[in-house]
């Protein structure tokens, strides 16, 4: 069953590679490696993207350029986590969240050195992590902020997350902010350092997909078949895992048991899952970032509600 499930779908894409050329809404989609997004890639990979009528240009840009390429023009589209959504519609860049796509549960976290006890002993310290705007950034300000202490008490070096967890193997920076897989990359070498807090000890991760104003109202139906896309490919994970791994995997230069490990620690939101959270979930989770991101200086003001979210595609 499993296997005939994942030929159904390749044989569809391939059905509709040799059919006729249908009107395709062409789209295209900025993230990055996080195994929280890789669904989106599974999507694209098995065809489920042109079955529900797209052509989907996935582009891997850091996560503190998307919103430029969203300004630009250049992309539609992007995955990253909530706060960043309001970041952007705060500094005028108009994007609306349409699906959640992940919950971190442990794929986000602190690695320091070994004689590092707790947090507040960072006091003074170098720490890795991206540039202001980012989840990394975020999630930094948080831990810290939870701990008694501010993004002052600490020197901050800007490295992107996979850099981030490369350097302080290498023996750089006294802690550093990274994800999964990166993650994995310290949890593989306890000689280096430690993890001292994830998203398992401050769950403030989690991801969704928004398009622009503009893509929505033009394309209505694009948005739902992004949704629908995106469910899909969650289907193929569960009937199949080991071929979804092996492909989403491959995007990440992961083997497929690699990615499984990886992905243990994120869960990716069903339906079920999505209409909770655009029904309470993101309101809430706004009311306590909002204040944070004004405190630390990346945001003048909390946009409305009703500028971050279109639920429609979700309730549908």
């Amino acid at each position: 069953m499993q296997g005939n499930c994942f030929a159904a779908a390749a044989l569809t894409a391939a059905l509709i590679a040799a059919g006729p050329a249908a009107a395709a809404t062409k789209v295209a989609i900025g993230m990055s490696g996080w195994t929280g997004f890789a669904p989106l890639t599974l999507a694209k990979e098995a065809g489920l993207f042109e079955k529900n009528g797209l052509d989907v240009d996935i582009k891997m840009i850091p996560q503190k350029d998307r919103h430029l390429a969203i300004a630009s023009g250049d992309i539609q589209c992007a995955a990253t986590t909530v706060e960043t959504f309001l970041i952007w519609n705060a500094n005028g860049v108009p994007i609306k969240q349409i699906v959640q796509l992940d919950m971190s549960h442990g794929a986000d976290g602190m690695v320091v050195r070994n004689d590092i006890e707790k947090i507040a002993d960072l006091k003074g310290k170098t720490v890795a992590a991206s540039a202001p705007g980012t989840s990394p950034y975020f999630v930094l300000a948080w831990m810290l902020n939870e701990n008694g202490l501010t993004l002052d008490d600490v020197t901050i070096a800007n490295l992107e997350p996979a850099a981030a967890a490369q350097a302080f193997v290498a023996g750089q920076n006294d802690a550093a902010m990274t994800y999964e897989p990166y993650l994995s990359t310290v949890r593989n070498n306890p000689d280096a350092g430690k993890i001292i807090a994830t998203t398992l000890d401050y769950p403030v991760v989690t991801d969704t997909l928004g398009c622009t104003p503009d893509f929505l109202k033009e394309y209505p139906e694009a948005g739902k078949a992004l949704v629908q896309s995106y469910y899909a490919a969650l289907e193929i994970i569960k009937s199949e895992p080991d071929k979804a791994y092996e492909i989403m995997g491959k995007n990440v230069k992961q083997s497929g048991e690699e990615f499984k490990n990886s992905a243990s620690y994120l869960e990716w939101q069903d339906a079920a899952a999505n209409k909770a959270f655009f029904d309470g979930g993101i309101q809430e989770f706004n009311e306590k970032a909002g204040p944070l991101l004004l405190k630390i200086g990346v945001i003048k003001e909390i946009p409305p509600i009703e500028d971050l979210v279109d639920p429609s595609f979700v309730t549908q």
